[in-house]
């Protein structure tokens, strides 16, 4: 990267982190259980609820519980279940629409991320119904209060219950970019094991290490809190701790209330940290060709890790050390060894490759800019890199 975007680029970090203690962050209220909702909903006196799902969600019989809570309560509601797995514009009209048409209240994203994403830009829509989502791309555009927003994660790995962003890609152009300000940051997130149960090993894998990644980029950027980086060491313990067990014991419940609250804290820490070039490398993937987003990130997450080097590997000793992986005597060189090691090792037991059939060749100039567009100047990165150098990552996964 050339001198003066790399001090542009510091400037705007370090600007972003002196403001960090004025920002309104804030997390939602936590509930153990779908069937706190009604009271909530009360409380907040709405009277129609749109829910906003997926279908294999709901072919599933996820959201039955839900739905015979909401009813035994006397609570109206309304589903919206074709949010497809990188949620579009398209898909926020549709569910919009049906917002508006049942003159809903309140919403409740049920899902995985890409639910929850969904949720929360039909909510922004809601609130500023002049304004498309395109014009509240990037930080800060949205302001207004949304309606009552409820997040139900049915995966432990995207952390959106408790994140101030919504990944949206664009139905024409396959774009994928983010909305981030804090009236998204839902008000209630309900971590409830039950919902998971049904998860099939593959995706309690690749979304168990979605929150991992949360968690390594978040600590290891340049603008940690002490907070941050207590909810990311937690978050890397109770992973290393509970994915497993969830990956070969679908029904371990003990387990799967863990991943939950490792992905919540994981969330909480790159809430305030950002996350870094994983994530912004995944999502160009995940726009151009849909690649599912945990599945990006954990196949990237490594080769990321090793190209950053020497300077993360103080704080790569400490992510080992919290995941009972290395000991605290151990040289930061071969702590940061043993940690990348565990990692690419985690991604053998749970049969996630290292390569992306789908890429193009010709198609990795346009990713690499639009990764380079996402993540510089905002996040503060361990190394800068320009799109010429990102470029080795889709080189890397290519085929």
């Amino acid at each position: 990267m050339k001198k003066l975007k790399k001090i542009y680029c510091r400037t705007f970090q370090a600007g972003l982190k002196a403001a960090l203690p004025f920002l309104p962050y804030r997390k939602p209220e936590v509930v153990g259980s779908v069937k706190a909702i009604p009271d909530i909903i009360k409380k907040h006196k709405c009277d129609h609820i749109l829910i906003i799902t997926d279908a294999g969600v709901r072919s599933l019989g996820l959201t039955r519980r839900l739905e015979n809570v909401l009813t035994q309560s006397g609570i109206s509601y309304c589903i919206y279940d074709k949010t497809v797995a990188n949620p579009t514009t398209e898909n926020v009209a549709e569910a919009l629409e049906l917002y508006l048409f049942n003159q809903c209240g309140a919403i409740i994203g049920f899902g995985g991320g890409s639910s929850i994403d969904c949720a929360k830009a039909v909510g922004a829509r809601v609130a500023k119904p002049k304004q498309s989502l395109a014009k509240m791309k990037g930080i800060l555009k949205v302001h207004k209060r949304l309606p009552l927003l409820i997040a139900v994660p049915t995966t432990a790995g995207t952390g959106s219950e408790t994140t101030l962003a919504a990944v949206i890609t664009d139905a024409e152009t396959r774009h994928k970019y983010a909305i981030n300000d804090f009236p998204l940051i839902p008000r209630c997130a309900v971590l409830d094991p039950k919902v998971t149960l049904s998860l099939p090993p593959s995706i309690t894998a690749t979304t168990g290490m979605d929150a991992l990644t949360h968690a390594v980029e978040a600590y290891i950027g340049r603008s940690t809190t002490f907070g941050t980086r207590k909810d990311a060491l937690l978050a890397v313990r109770l992973i290393f701790e509970n994915i497993d067990k969830a990956y070969t014991d679908g029904s371990n419940i003990d387990a799967r209330r863990n991943m939950l609250h490792a992905s919540f804290y994981a969330g909480c820490a790159f809430s305030k940290s950002y996350v870094g070039y994983v994530h912004a490398v995944a999502h160009s993937l995940g726009g151009e060709y849909n690649i599912p987003h945990g599945l990006a990130n954990a196949i990237l997450l490594p080769f990321v890790l090793e190209a950053y080097g020497p300077c993360i590997h103080k704080k790569l000793h400490h992510l080992s050390v919290a995941a009972g992986i290395s000991a605290k005597e151990t040289p930061h060189d071969i702590a940061a060894r043993e940690f990348i090691d565990a990692i690419k090792a985690m991604k053998q037991r749970f049969d996630i490759g290292d390569t992306i059939e789908a890429i193009q060749e010709t198609d990795i100039p346009k990713l690499s800019h639009y990764a380079d567009k996402e993540a510089n100047p905002l996040y503060p990165v361990p190394v800068l890199m320009d799109a010429g150098e990102l470029e080795q990552f889709y080189n890397t996964l290519m085929i």
